[in-house]
């Protein structure tokens, strides 16, 4: 990670962590360094909170006045931006979003023309620019970029997606939770062509309502839902929709591990998982793996966060995988996380079983997990201290093969998550707080 940028793009409390210089600043850069050969054309897109508007003025005014072209696609999903970066020829594309965190939050993250996000070296020298920002003179006359508005990429997004998936669902019953964010203006016109009947909730956004209560982070409305009605499914999408979770009709979370082996399972059978593997994180349970050895599929585990998982199918020539949160990318046409595919997906997976959600994952045995996020004065004292690092050597060797303990820093936040997977939840708490309270003991929790 670097000073600005963590593992998804950079990201801060609005006007306190994450300020508009530091967002106008970024906005200077980005227009400067893509319209070094040619007049950039830079596509922004934002999600539902409050402060989006006024972090969209700041780099449409940056970008303009280092001379790009600004096209504002205004309330979309990040996947929507990614699309159209790489669908419409733009030099980049610049997403206004802190995706699960709370409405008070926000972040920008940048999309190259190929759908990725940028490389670590342009982070580097976007970061540079932000601690000097002295270096780029002011484009005038007729060298000013244009602003303008581009809402009609939405439509050609909608049209993508509906032609990938042609689906006619026709008698099933789901519920829909749009989290009050991005997919509240994405997602209904392409769900609803699949003929299926679907109850949206949390689909009127405030600007404070945000992953407030609902979505994939908070699943008790949509779980609500599912038990009050008799539907056959439900799923959620984060803030900024390229996360999604399953619920299915007992009400029980069908999270991205579930997703995954789904998929795989399913690209197998139709000769579409390209070198019979999977990519995870090092968050996947290891039920996970346990399933897909079974299966006879293959994995490769990569650190946390999409970008790793991105690199690897890119790398590898691999088709598809994921995180546990629920953020899929499946690289048969595109190389960026999204929700809304990955449900269409899914749910084409289903129609091809003619089973339920619940009976299509019932092979998969998820082992009980506990992730406790401990906040803290300093991630990095925390990991190199020896004391604790001897604790979760010893907890790994007691747990042996039917479990782990996994130790790591937050991408995003100051938090140090602790996480451990065990034949039952009682020894999951006993080593997860083994940790956290030895973090507390020296001192290193924040008060």
């Amino acid at each position: 990670m670097g000073r600005y940028f963590g593992t998804d793009g950079v990201r801060g409390r609005a006007n306190k962590t994450l300020n508009i210089e530091t967002v106008y600043n970024i906005g200077r850069f980005v227009g400067y360094y893509y319209g070094q050969k040619e007049k950039a054309r830079i596509a922004i897109g934002m999600d539902t909170r409050l402060s989006s508007s006024m972090f969209e003025f700041a780099l449409a005014s940056a970008m303009s006045s280092s001379g790009a072209d600004v096209y504002l696609i205004g309330y979309c999903s990040t996947p929507c931006l990614a699309y159209t970066t790489m669908n419409e020829k733009f030099s980049c594309g610049v997403m206004i979003s802190a995706s699960h965190n709370p409405y008070y939050d926000n972040g920008v993250k940048i999309f190259g023309n190929d759908g990725l996000k940028i490389k670590d070296d342009i982070e580097s020298l976007i970061e540079d620019y932000i601690d000097n920002p002295t270096t780029i003179e002011y484009k005038a006359d007729d060298e000013i970029g244009k602003i303008i508005d581009y809402k009609q990429a939405i439509i050609s997004y909608q049209e993508w997606l509906k032609n990938l998936y042609s689906l006619d669902l026709s008698g099933m019953k789901m519920v829909v939770d749009l989290c009050n964010g991005s997919n509240c203006y994405t997602a209904k016109d392409v769900l609803d062509n699949t003929h299926a009947q679907i109850t949206y909730i949390n689909d009127e956004p405030t600007g404070i309502n945000i992953n407030n209560g609902c979505g994939s982070t908070h699943l008790e409305s949509l779980t609500a839902s599912i038990k009050a009605g008799q539907y056959d499914l439900g799923f959620a999408f984060d803030g900024d929709a390229d996360r999604v979770l399953f619920v299915n009709s007992d009400g029980e979370v069908v999270d991205g591990d579930n997703i995954m082996y789904l998929l795989s399972k399913y690209l197998k059978e139709v000769g579409k998982l390209n070198k019979n593997t999977l990519v995870t994180t090092v968050m996947s349970n290891i039920g996970l793996f346990k399933a897909l050895d079974k299966l006879g599929i293959e994995y490769d585990v990569t650190p946390v966060g999409d970008k790793h998982v991105v690199d690897s199918i890119v790398k590898n020539g691999f088709v598809i995988g994921g995180e546990q949160s629920g953020h899929i990318i499946y690289s048969n046409d595109s190389y960026f996380g999204d929700g809304l595919k990955t449900a269409l997906l899914l749910l084409e997976a289903l129609k091809h079983y003619d089973c339920s959600l619940k009976d299509a994952v019932k092979e998969l045995r998820i082992y009980p997990q506990l992730l406790v996020n401990e906040k803290v004065k300093d991630k990095k004292i925390v990991l190199e201290d020896e004391e604790i690092n001897n604790a979760i050597k010893m907890i790994g060797e007691e747990l042996g093969s039917n479990g782990r303990i996994l130790v790591r820093p937050s991408g995003t936040e100051p938090l140090i998550r602790v996480m451990v997977e065990a034949e039952n939840d009682e020894l999951c708490n006993k080593y997860v707080y083994q940790v956290i309270d030895m973090i507390k003991e020296k001192g290193y929790a924040e008060s």
